[in-house]
């Protein structure tokens, strides 16, 4: 599923801590940071991950990066190998247990997803890449008005210059009111953008109003032309996947899960 977001916490530190000077595993640990009104003040997780040597840092930083790379490859079940070596190094990630989630996920153990996103937003809160992990659980268990009601918060939450999520974040809201019968309201978010605009919100909003007409090739042309102005497959694949997610193109999975 590649709605779910892979997000940096602990590991944007490891830029700042390369710039130190180096480290015995003896050094006394970090002072805490003093907070500056460019930089929030740590949090305890990150203060005790500056802590640690610099060894152990790298260490960290090269098992996650393999539990990612493994990831990517769809090798799920040595990811969770992976991130089993992560949590030995350093246990209180927000990083090891978004993954772990996003796992679950493709599992589709949304419980136990839940359950590490939930784990997650504890050690990093109000984190948007966790808080739409947690959304995109509700969504595809199909309990719209949780899944609504957190996307809308996440927008709130999210910079614009990350378009392309926060308009994906917009169309699932969208769909979302379709399912809670809020039928006027999403037409009017279809209508919200046009074609000039830098994200594919257009043509899949159009097709999911095609789709609801049952006109299938009418849905078809729209996301045809969605693959011809964004030639990137990677740049449609959150959003083929949410058409999979809500039920209107079928799923390689065997049976679906019913509407709360």
């Amino acid at each position: 599923m590649n709605t779910i977001r892979i997000l940096p916490f602990l590991l944007a530190l490891l830029p700042v801590c390369a710039q130190a000077e180096p480290v015995s595993p003896a050094a006394k640990p970090a002072k805490p940071a003093a907070p500056t009104a460019a930089n929030k003040p740590l949090l305890a997780n990150q203060q005790a991950f500056l802590n640690l040597p610099e060894e152990r840092r790298k260490e960290f930083a090269k098992q996650l990066g393999e539990s990612q790379r493994l990831f990517q490859q769809k090798r799920v079940f040595e990811t969770f190998d992976a991130l089993d070596k992560t949590d030995a190094v350093f246990p209180d990630s927000p990083e090891s247990l978004n993954l772990r989630g996003a796992c679950y996920v493709e599992l589709r153990s949304f419980d136990k997803a839940a359950a590490a996103f939930n784990k997650a937003l504890l050690l990093s809160p109000e984190n948007p890449s966790i808080n739409f992990n947690i959304a995109e659980v509700l969504f595809v268990t199909k309990k719209w008005q949780e899944a609504h009601d957190l996307f809308g918060k996440i927008l709130q939450s999210l910079s614009k210059g990350d378009l392309s999520l926060y308009r994906l974040a917009e169309f699932k809201i969208l769909l979302c009111k379709k399912k809670l019968g809020l039928k006027d309201e999403a037409l009017a978010l279809a209508k919200k953008y046009g074609m000039d605009d830098d994200s594919p919100y257009y043509y899949f909003a159009h097709a999911a109003i095609a789709y609801d007409d049952k006109n299938l090739i009418k849905a078809e042309e729209w996301l045809a032309m969605a693959s011809r102005i964004f030639s990137n497959p990677d740049a449609l694949s959150a959003w083929q996947d949410t058409l999979v997610e809500y039920g209107y193109i079928k799923s390689f999975y065997g049976g679906e899960l019913k509407d709360e």
